[in-house]
Order: C-alpha cells, then sequence, then structure tokens
C-alpha cells in the first residue's frame, strides 16, 4: 500500500495540509475521495485501502486540524464548509475533475455538502454510517469524548482508551485489533507519550444544541443527490445513523439504492467488514468500473 504524501494549501491560504495519493495500477482508473471522521485522520481508511488499491487512484486527506495537517489557530474554521473548501482545493490542485467519493460519519456530510457546493462533482457516493439526521445519543456520546485530555503514557494505554471509547461499538474487538485501532487513531509524541492525533479545539465544533460541524436541515442535500448512485453502510449498533433515517433515505432517493447493516457494530463501520466489504466493492466495479 505505497502511497505518496501530497502536500497543499488550505483553500483559505493559511495552513500545509497533507494527503496520502494511492496510485492505481491501470491506465485510467476511477478516482476515489474518502474523507474521514471528526476525529480521524487519514490513516483510519488503511483496512480498506488494502482492498482498493491499485484498482483505483486513492485520495486519502487528513483534515486541518488532524493527523500531518496544520493545525488552524482559529477553531471556528473547524466547520464543514472549510473542509470542503479544503477538499476542492486539493482536487483542483491536483487536476481532478470528478470522482468517488467514500465519507465516514463528518465525511459524509462533507460529501453532501460539496455535491451542493459544486453538483457533478461526484460520480458515485459510500456513506458509512450517516445520514441527514443525526441521533441525539450519538452526538452526546461523540460531545463527551471529544477535546482536550492529557496524554497516554504509551501505545498500551493509549489502546486501553480507545476501546474505553469505542467498545460499545465493537463489541468483539480482541487486544490486537484495539492496539491497531490506536496506532490508526494516535500519535507519539516526542517523549514517548501518545496523544489522539487531532488538534483538541476541534471539540468546539460539536459543542452545544447546534453543533456548526453538522450543518441544518440536510434533507434538501441528500434530495438534491438525485440519480447519483448511493451505497449507505450502516453499524448495527449505530447510535448516530437510526433505521428509521435509513429508510426515509431510500424513500427519498430517485437513483440507483443500496444499503448494508454490518452486524454487531456501532458508529462507525471499519470498512474492512466482510459484509461491508463484498457491498464496497460491488457497488464500485458496477457504477465506476
Amino acid at each position: 500500500m505505497n502511497y505518496a504524501l501530497h502536500r497543499y494549501r488550505s483553500a483559505c491560504g493559511r495552513l500545509d495540509l497533507v494527503a496520502r495519493d494511492y496510485p492505481a495500477t491501470r491506465t485510467g482508473a476511477p478516482v476515489l475521495l474518502l474523507m474521514h471522521g471528526l476525529t480521524r485522520n487519514s490513516a483510519d481508511f488503511e483496512p480498506l485501502v488494502a482492498h482498493l488499491a491499485g484498482d483505483y487512484r486513492l485520495i486519502v486527506p487528513d483534515q486541518r486540524g488532524r493527523g500531518l495537517s496544520q493545525w488552524d489557530d482559529d477553531p471556528a474554521q473547524y466547520r464543514p464548509e472549510v473542509y470542503c473548501a479544503d477538499m476542492f482545493a486539493l482536487l483542483d490542485g491536483l487536476g481532478i475533475a470528478s470522482c468517488a467519493v467514500v465519507g465516514t460519519s463528518m465525511g459524509g456530510l462533507m460529501a453532501l455538502v460539496m455535491q451542493a457546493m459544486r453538483p457533478g462533482f461526484a460520480s458515485a457516493m459510500v456513506f458509512n454510517d450517516i445520514g441527514p439526521v443525526l441521533e441525539a445519543e450519538g452526538l452526546a456520546r461523540i460531545q463527551g469524548y471529544v477535546g482536550p485530555g492529557t496524554a497516554m503514557t504509551g501505545w498500551t494505554e493509549a489502546a486501553a482508551r480507545c476501546r474505553a471509547i469505542n467498545a460499545a461499538a465493537f463489541p468483539d474487538f480482541g487486544a490486537a485489533q484495539w492496539m491497531a485501532f490506536a496506532r490508526r487513531t494516535c500519535t507519539q509524541n516526542s517523549d514517548g507519550s501518545v496523544s489522539f492525533a487531532y488538534d483538541p479545539a476541534i471539540a468546539q465544533g460539536v459543542a452545544g444544541e447546534e453543533p456548526s460541524v453538522v450543518p441544518s436541515d440536510l434533507w434538501p442535500l441528500w434530495d438534491a443527490l438525485d440519480a447519483l448512485p448511493v451505497l449507505v453502510v450502516r453499524g448495527a449498533l449505530s447510535d448516530l445513523l437510526g433505521r428509521a433515517t435509513l429508510a426515509q433515505m431510500a424513500q427519498r432517493h430517485s437513483g440507483p439504492y443500496s444499503a448494508v447493516e454490518i452486524a454487531r457494530v456501532g458508529h462507525a463501520p471499519i470498512l474492512d467488514e466482510p459484509a461491508a466489504l463484498t457491498a464496497i466493492l460491488a457497488f464500485l466495479k458496477e457504477h465506476l468500473g
């Protein structure tokens, strides 16, 4: 899974941002833009990339304030429309006019906003455990753990911290899986301690009763997808994407639509689960070739 680190300037011109660029092994291969969730980074897609690399060109960014991308000294800029402008700066800089999108949680919300900002930019979309309605229970859970926290002494403690936060979403994970989760989610500091790989100030975007990271009235954005091919992946234990919302998403979508529910997984599936992989690979083959 070799990739090049692509460095570029944010849309506002203030920040240095980074994306992984995995090359395709076939000429003319479709491009996929993979966008992570609120507290994650490009490493979050490594399990899925292992099954897609080579067949597609994969562009996997670290959003501002995450991973290797620069933190923003203005926390008010940690909001979807700013992230989306950064994504268009990324795509435009790479000469990519159109691509398919895989969006996990916040990344899926960004996909909705991006299509509204630039209709027709996406050729197909995969939404990972996200929809036009966010359940209050899941939003409250996220608000409860995002933000400042003490550094962890090492990777063993990091894995334990990740388990404490996410155990309900992955009840079948063992020690090795939690360690892999921590390695994708955290970063080691110069003194050997380990921290989550995001700017704690992103918590401001999910604070309060009307978080700025969640655009209001998302149903019109969903309806605007119109005939676009869409796949929705939902964790059966999800506390953020409800089954009623999932049913309404299907009813309101006029184009090709499919959905898959991943047993014994909550928010959000890793996307290497057999059911998720089967659905994603078949969807991409059918609509991208």
